[in-house]
């Protein structure tokens, strides 16, 4: 089938990427020329596992092709729309690129072509957009088809999603529409991938309601981390207990600093502001806690690392200024490289600001992060960061921190006091090597 996909951002990339690897024909436009053209050769603006691999494979068949250009989408049986959708002033999702992106793209639609929507949107939008759709393009059809991505397993998550889910219109449209993403997604269902379809409101619904109920979770057992941490209990033990509860199961339950990125925070502050603008507000206030214990670990982990390292906890940071930290992680997450909204790098700016010496390093993120907060000190290595630390910070959980030996890290630090902001390490072992460990509600 010849697709196109509008927007070559993350999800947009990926997505674009992927539906060549399932044998269509994909033309990917966005605004942005310098992305265009690094993607055009090959090279993802990215990290993203698996990414580099089938976009290469991609563009060497010739399935996929990236442009400026809108009108070359013209043609094509099914528009994908995978804008971004930020975060506003108010905390409400901003629509602006939705919404040209569906103006500019229905200069170039026919009768009988589908609009897919990816973006995460407020409830509602779906159904405005259709209208407008059908008003500018009569026989065309608007649907909704959410992602539901982890980064770092992108590419996994779109050719072999644990569940499709179909927003569609009712009558005779939705059953066109249906059949036209079966077709898209043969492949996918010949693997027995669930499929959902379901109304308009309902698809934008599943994508908000599943990442708070996540954010939720995280949220949940960080806030029995702040208990445990008083009554002298381990948090890591609670959560296996309870995790074996069919029930609860044991998955987001790793107490920490919290979540960040590109979905989770926006997302819930998203669905908050909605829920308010459609009269139900408080329905969601328990969001407005969950969010305040997401944001009140990074805190907490800035106030441990002052009291570790001799600090005012009360003020301007006292003996913690001219004391060497070294920041393991910045992305918010292992296997990406992306900041947004990152725990991680929070807490480097933060001590930064108390007046410590930040020695920073992240496998992928050190560029993203520079952009961000320039001011920070990037090494190259996690051993230029241990070098004559005085404290050692992990707050990304990195495969290559888990697996650093605590002897060799003794033999390179000040102090050998280490904060395991993501409880990813062996705590016997660094304390066997000499170190003291302060782990989260442990």
């Amino acid at each position: 089938m010849r697709i196109s996909v509008i927007g070559c951002g993350y999800l947009g990339a990926v997505h674009a990427a992927s539906m060549a690897k399932l044998g269509h024909e994909v033309v990917a436009v966005d605004v942005d020329p310098v992305k265009i053209e690094r993607l055009a050769a090959g090279d993802a603006p990215f990290f993203e596992p698996g990414l580099p691999e089938i976009l290469a494979e991609a563009i060497g068949s010739g399935r996929i092709r990236f442009t400026t250009d809108m009108a070359e989408v013209a043609g094509a049986r099914v528009h994908f729309l995978a804008v971004g959708t930020p975060q506003g002033p108010t905390g409400a999702a901003d629509l602006k690129y939705v919404d040209a992106a569906v103006a500019a793209l229905t200069e170039h639609v026919s009768a009988g072509e589908f609009i897919v929507g990816k973006s995460t949107v407020p409830v509602g939008t779906a159904a405005r957009l259709a209208g407008e759709v059908a008003e500018r393009v009569p026989g065309a059809t608007l649907v909704w088809n959410p992602e539901f991505l982890r980064e770092g397993f992108a590419v996994q998550d779109t050719i072999s999603p644990d569940r499709l889910v179909y927003g569609v219109p009712a009558g005779a449209e939705g059953e066109a529409a249906v059949a036209v993403l079966d077709e898209v997604y043969a492949t996918t269902l010949a693997e027995g991938t669930p499929r959902l379809v379901v109304d308009l409101a309902t698809a934008e619904l599943v994508k908000v309601s599943a990442n708070a109920f996540l954010a939720t979770k995280i949220s949940f057992i960080n806030a029995m981390a702040e208990i445990a941490e008083v009554v002298g209990a381990d948090v890591t033990a609670l959560a296996d207990a309870i995790g074996h509860d069919a029930r609860i199961g044991r998955k987001f339950l790793n107490a920490g600093l919290g979540f960040g990125g590109g979905c989770l925070p926006k997302d819930i502050r998203a669905f908050q502001a909605r829920a308010s603008e459609l009269g139900v507000g408080e329905s969601l206030e328990f969001l407005a806690d969950v969010d305040a214990i997401n944001l009140r670990r990074r805190a907490h982990v800035v106030t441990l690392a002052q009291e570790l390292l001799g600090g005012d906890v009360a003020g301007d940071g006292g003996d913690v200024a001219g004391k060497r930290v070294a920041v393991l992680g910045l992305a918010f997450k292992p296997n990406s490289d992306d900041v947004r909204d990152s725990p991680a790098l929070d807490i480097a700016a933060r001590l930064l600001e108390l007046g410590a010496t930040v020695a920073a390093y992240d496998p992928e993120a050190n560029g993203t992060a520079a952009r961000i907060h320039p001011e920070i000190a990037y090494v190259d290595s996690a051993a230029a960061a241990l070098q004559d630390a005085d404290l050692v910070l992990v707050l990304t959980e990195w495969t290559e921190f888990r697996e650093l030996d605590p002897a060799a890290v003794a033999a390179l630090v000040a102090s050998p006091v280490v904060v395991d902001g993501r409880n990813c390490l062996d705590r016997e072992a660094w304390t066997a090597a000499g170190f003291t460990y302060r782990g989260m509600g442990r």
